[in-house]
């Protein structure tokens, strides 16, 4: 249940066009949580969060997910769920033929309403190479499932200083910025010196072997000399997504 059901429930007892009765069956009939047994669901995750729970599709199988993406959807909430492969997901449209699969951000998303866009402005996603896109992707596609315009910069990295130059005035109208690189990280810091607004920063595991799986570019991250940088994990497109998402819609 969001916080729009149940303020429109209130406004409708108030109005008398409802009952105390009737009101509490509808609270009753929406409980906190729901046991599948192999996973406890939070019904309430959009009450306080604002966002309805989200799936992490790793290790599920695709039954698992499947059900899971059911029965929020059932609630007329928006389902999705992240990180889910091909072969699994192609199980999972068998199941649900309505959802939609991103394959290059792995993410199964069913809707139960039209996405409403909202917020100050674009939430804009920058990577520094093609070997990005995966992390990209999942970071674009949650920020408009979400509800947020996105804006998708490409194959800027700080290699070629000038295609990012080139994209200045796209930079500067973003109201949160998502910037996205492996090998050595740097590119998170760059943009944040040029803009005056909020930049999440993301390492990928892309890169050499002293790169350490995306270790290197975490590093240099986190000692960012520029202001305004907040780090998520190695390769953590939907948790920058979300974090830029609360940013742009509080």
């Amino acid at each position: 249940m969001r916080k729009q059901d149940i303020r429109r429930l209130l406004e409708q007892l108030e109005r008398g066009e409802t009952t105390v009765e009737h009101a509490l069956d509808v609270l009753r009939a929406s409980p906190g949580e729901e046991d599948l047994g192999y996973a406890v669901l939070d019904h309430h995750r959009a009450l306080r969060r604002g966002f309805p729970e989200v799936v992490f599709g790793t290790g599920k199988t695709a039954g698992q997910i499947a059900e899971i993406l059911a029965r929020i959807h059932a609630r007329g909430d928006n389902a999705l769920a992240t990180r889910v492969p091909p072969e699994a997901a192609a199980r999972v449209l068998e199941a649900l033929p309505d959802a939609t699969y991103h394959d290059v951000a792995r993410i199964v998303a069913w809707r139960a309403r039209p996405v409403t866009t909202r917020g100050r402005g674009p939430i804009t996603i920058v990577t520094a190479g093609t070997s990005d896109r995966v992390v990209a992707e999942e970071a674009a596609v949650a920020a408009e499932e979400f509800g947020n315009q996105v804006v998708r910069i490409a194959d800027v990295g700080v290699a070629g200083l000038h295609r990012l130059v080139h994209r200045l005035a796209q930079l500067r109208a973003a109201s949160v910025l998502v910037v996205i690189a492996g090998m050595e990280g740097a590119l998170p810091s760059v943009v944040a010196g040029l803009v005056d607004r909020p930049v999440i920063a993301v390492p990928t595991s892309v890169g050499y072997g002293a790169s350490f799986g995306g270790l290197a570019a975490l590093l240099a991250m986190l000692n960012s000399c520029a202001a305004g940088v907040t780090v998520v994990n190695i390769d953590n497109g939907f948790g920058a997504a979300y974090a830029a998402t609360l940013i742009n819609q509080a």
